[in-house]
């Protein structure tokens, strides 16, 4: 996929960054924000790691340690109070990103996943809601006018468990080691703080608009991976 000409950006419902950079391209950038593939990033269950595992992949993953846990408490807290966005911290509860990465989707298939992804990041970062408890993933899909029961059973479905797995390929194809992730070619642009770079980038090379993405692509085979311990505006 390196070659690929398709602008990705590679969110995480999970990261406080990329809720960020998404709240920047739509408010700031918004024909970029059309113009872009959108792809979802989550830590698989153990499920999905030996069905990834089965298909030749590993996940890139490090755990965030204590230190850089309290400091993306105070870094997203300071960039949000800077932009006037409201912000309330969720407390995940055995999270299964499974659960409202493929709910996604479902969005996606029925024409509405921006609304979905609109809808989630309200839910989590904006109302502190666990997007891992399936009744509030039910929630959020009656919302924006989808079947509330097979949304929140998405993870349960063996058909999304491989559009999800053939997902975690195409991450690892790209090299994401954290979110928000933005592709375009061989350019490689991490964290919050890259967005303005990969704007800059689209625009000097206007690049072509593909819209909302398609679920996943053919998976590929890959080798082990290593991975970047991270910093606070990338994979938080």
């Amino acid at each position: 996929m390196a070659a690929d000409k398709t602008p990705r950006f590679y969110f995480s419902l999970r990261s406080p960054y990329s809720w960020l950079a998404y709240r920047e391209l739509l408010e700031s950038h918004p024909d970029i924000a059309a113009a872009i593939e959108w792809r979802p990033f989550f830590e698989p269950d153990p499920t999905s790691e030996r069905m990834l595992s089965e298909a030749g992949g590993t996940f890139p993953y490090t755990p965030m340690s204590r230190a850089k846990h309290l400091y993306v408490l105070q870094d997203v807290g300071r960039i949000a109070k800077s932009r006037g966005l409201r912000l309330t911290w969720p407390v995940d509860r055995a999270p299964v990103w499974e659960v409202p990465h493929l709910a996604y989707l479902v969005a996606l298939r029925e024409g509405r996943g921006p609304q979905y992804i609109a809808a989630a990041y309200r839910a989590r970062w904006e109302q502190g809601q666990d997007i891992c408890d399936r009744g509030v993933v039910a929630g959020i899909a009656t919302e924006i006018g989808l079947d509330a029961a097979e949304s929140a059973r998405a993870a349960d479905d063996p058909e999304l468990r491989r559009a999800g797995v053939r997902l975690l390929l195409d991450i690892c194809a790209d090299d994401v080691f954290g979110v928000p992730y933005f592709v375009h070619g061989h350019s490689r642009f991490w964290g919050l703080d890259r967005l303005p770079d990969f704007i800059t980038h689209l625009r000097e090379r206007k690049a072509p608009a593909h819209g909302m993405p398609e679920p996943a692509t053919a998976a590929v085979g890959l080798g082990p991976r290593s991975t970047d311990g991270g910093h606070a505006g990338g994979c938080g």
